[in-house]
């Protein structure tokens, strides 16, 4: 069964996105591949700075997928 959470993505860097969520905030973001994010949301690079997103999560707290929030 998967959960639903908020998250941020606070900046783009190289090939990386910083993330936030309910359960990494600012001081120990999420980092995911921003080719990741722009397949799963359809969001360009330019676009990602500031989005706010919906992660869906695994039993094992892994966020397996990205949607426009």
């Amino acid at each position: 069964m998967s959960k639903r959470m908020q998250a941020r993505v606070l900046l783009v860097v190289g090939d990386q996105a910083e993330i936030t969520t309910e359960g990494r905030g600012h001081s120990e973001p999420e980092r995911v591949p921003v080719a990741r994010l722009v397949e799963e949301t359809g969001l360009s690079r330019g676009q990602l700075p500031g989005k706010r997103l919906t992660a869906v999560v695994d039993d094992d707290g892994e966020l397996v997928r990205f949607e426009q929030a």
